[in-house]
């Protein structure tokens, strides 16, 4: 029974990132089952030794003791006890990656073979939707039959989420790990370049600016220190921003406007789209849209922008409560009845999280919650550091920590679903990988 449980879920886990795709709700209940039962299976093995053993165990309970303390001294307590207490779920997926991935090289490298078919899908299917374009409607169906609803951003078949870039920027290398543990492509630069260039139209495309940020610093992490790959990555950039450039110039959406204003607010770039009357197809008609601000205009801007007020009011919170924070999960509390933060947001309503995770840790947890969490990645890169793996998957699972952990960045919160299983996810793959030997 016991070892049929763990067959079951392991593949589970094994389609997490399949899963991903249809919302949060599913991997959420997957890896808090998973997370139980692999410390009844760790107890029931009798491996809980080798486990606490682990540094990086020890600062990960350390870590979800400091959320609960903090906890004790928030301006909310439920709220901030609540998701402090249920965080442990999101700490303990590495571990069961690690245990039921690590010690079944076969179910890893299946892992690897859903991971680059599902990035090769997500690609496509939102490439399909940036081809299926109207000037009147903008992005219509995906090959799923979802539409955005958003106009000029695309969504693939992540249904309203704006979000295949940031899919396709997280997974998107270990899609290329299973490129080059394979002996016939090992050695396959066109292969490995239409790959991973693929990737980078999409991130451009769809409009996701720290997705496609991102993932052209992971390339070019792994072209200073992936010396094997060169010729891939660079490649694989070449023929990503030729494809850029011939999608700019050829595709309509970006050639059937005038900008009528710009300016840094959220939605804040007033465009005059031109399409054919529907009534009369021999005239041309036009609608005013809003679509989000030039990246420059934010930045020239950025005090008054919509992350410059939201990182001004963290820094706040942060400063007021510099030793436990204000509490876990409260920000958008205090922002929406705390007259005194809430005045600070003069041009946009209160967002449910500062955007930034290590900001996020200063203003709910305070120095506490964020010293552990340097210390918790701190250990976190010494153990794939150590591990025995070959020599280019450490590397690659370097690249994806510090990248996914990029400081300079806005992010989502690790204490809601979605990002917290991605994340936690990633790194539990990326502790199997800097242990992963040999091609098959």
């Amino acid at each position: 029974m016991i070892l049929q449980s763990k067959y079951i879920l392991s593949y589970l886990y094994l389609l997490i990132p399949l899963f991903l795709i249809a919302g949060p709700a599913i991997p959420d209940i997957v890896i808090t089952l998973g997370g139980l039962f692999g410390i009844f299976y760790i107890l029931y093995q009798k491996e809980y030794e080798s486990l606490i053993k682990l540094n990086l165990f020890r600062i990960s309970i350390i870590f979800w003791l400091s959320l609960i303390s903090i906890s004790f001294f928030s301006y909310n307590k439920t709220y901030s006890f609540q998701d402090s207490l249920i965080f442990i779920r999101f700490l303990l997926i590495p571990f069961f990656c690690f245990f039921i991935f690590f010690k079944d090289k076969k179910l890893f490298e299946r892992l690897l073979i859903v991971l680059f078919f599902i990035v090769v899908f997500v690609s496509i299917d939102t490439l399909y939707q940036f081809i299926n374009y109207t000037s009147k409607d903008g992005f219509k169906e995906d090959l799923l039959g979802f539409k955005s609803n958003w106009y000029g951003r695309l969504t693939g078949p992540f249904g309203d989420e704006l979000i295949p870039g940031s899919y396709l920027s997280k997974f998107g290398l270990f899609g290329f790990v299973f490129l080059i543990s394979l002996k016939k492509l090992e050695n396959n630069v066109v292969i490995q370049s239409l790959y991973l260039s693929l990737i980078i139209l999409i991130c451009y495309l769809t409009g996701e600016r720290m997705a496609f940020a991102t993932f052209s610093l992971s390339l070019l992490l792994l072209f200073i220190f992936l010396d094997g790959y060169r010729k891939s990555i660079v490649l694989s950039i070449i023929i990503g921003a030729l494809l850029i450039f011939l999608t700019t110039y050829l595709h309509p959406f970006y050639n059937d406007f005038n900008v009528i204003e710009s300016t840094q607010y959220h939605q804040g770039q007033k465009i005059e789209k031109f399409f054919q009357c529907e009534n009369d197809t021999e005239k041309i008609c036009s609608k005013i849209i809003n679509i989000q601000p030039n990246f420059f205009e934010v930045i020239k801007n950025f005090r008054s922008s919509a992350y410059g007020e939201i990182y001004l009011l963290s820094f706040k919170m942060f400063l007021d409560n510099p030793i436990t924070g204000i509490g876990i999960n409260n920000f958008k509390y205090l922002c929406n009845y705390n007259e005194l933060y809430k005045n600070m947001m003069v041009n946009y309503e209160c967002a449910s999280h500062p955007h930034n995770i290590y900001i996020q840790w200063l203003a709910e947890g305070g120095l506490i919650v964020f010293i552990s969490f340097i210390l918790y990645l701190f250990f976190l890169l010494k153990f794939i550091i150590n591990n025995t793996g070959d020599k280019k998957y450490k590397i690659i699972s370097i690249v994806i920590i510090l990248v996914m952990f990029w400081p300079i960045m806005s992010t989502g919160s690790l204490i809601k679903n979605w990002f917290g299983v991605t994340t936690f996810f990633i790194i539990g793959l990326c502790m199997c990988l800097s242990k992963f030997k040999n091609n098959y």
